[in-house]
């Protein structure tokens, strides 16, 4: 009798055991788990909080947006190109990450178009050579590159009209992702759209303008028509994300439902 007793309250707790298995969702599983990892510049980058700082970049804020699954590795870093960037070993440290499922998002541009030597390249050639080789050693791990334009600048003319300052880096990105087969965001085209829509006063907003004496980083105040502050930075980042689900569905498919 002793013995049955064991015997009927180990089958209740596998049946018990069972039962929750069965019922847990089906994103709750390890295998779901994949890293996006970010390489870029200022407009991506993560920003520190702590003293107080306006300048937020549009990746500090992708995590929102993903399911819990999903990791945001954001290795974005102020004014590196996409010489610079790998020259300064920083690709490499990505590269020890990677993992077959991972993505990987590659925007440079903005200082590619510098005249230094260490940063410089040129659009069609080094530019266009340093994406191909990202994606290529990104795939080879097993990882999908994913190539985005930079997004623009806040330059305006007399006559209210945004003037673009990327020459052709945004052109030979969009025919790199054409040839190689890799989805494109098109960060230019849909900062731009955005830009022009808001108007020269209004874009105002969304970049680092202060007065002097609000932030002690900057006690002369700033004008800054580069980079962002936390609503430019979202704004960006809603476009990004826009992109992702119109070019990348089956990444798409792991952010947060809006029910």
């Amino acid at each position: 009798m002793h013995r049955n007793t064991h015997s009927l309250t180990r089958w209740i707790a596998m049946l018990a055991l069972l039962a929750s298995v069965a019922h847990l969702p089906s994103t709750a599983t390890a295998s779901d788990a994949f890293t996006i990892f970010m390489i870029g510049d200022s407009t991506m980058a993560d920003k520190p909080l702590i003293p107080e700082n306006p300048e937020r970049g549009w990746g500090q804020l992708l995590t929102l947006y993903f399911n819990p699954n999903v990791t945001i590795d954001n290795h974005a870093t102020n004014g590196r190109s996409s010489k610079s960037f790998r020259s300064e070993g920083r690709w490499d440290g990505v590269l020890q990450r990677i993992q077959p499922g991972d993505y990987v998002i590659i925007q440079f541009g903005h200082n590619d178009e510098k005249s230094d030597q260490a940063r410089h390249t040129d659009p069609f050639g080094s530019y266009t050579a340093n994406l191909r080789r990202y994606a290529k050693e990104a795939s080879e791990l097993g990882a999908i590159p994913i190539l985005a334009t930079p997004v623009v600048r806040r330059v305006f003319d007399d006559k209210g009209v945004l003037q673009p300052t990327h020459g052709e880096y945004p052109e030979a990105v969009r025919k790199l992702a054409s040839e190689i087969d890799v989805p494109l965001l098109d960060m230019t085209l849909r900062s731009r759209e955005l830009l022009e829509r808001l108007g020269k006063t209004r874009s105002e907003q969304l970049f680092i303008w202060t007065i002097p004496g609000e932030y002690d980083r900057f006690p002369e105040g700033n004008s800054d028509n580069t980079h962002f502050n936390a609503l430019g930075a979202t704004r960006m980042c809603d476009l990004a994300v826009a992109e992702i689900q119109a070019k990348v569905p089956e990444l798409a498919a792991h952010l947060k439902s809006s029910r």
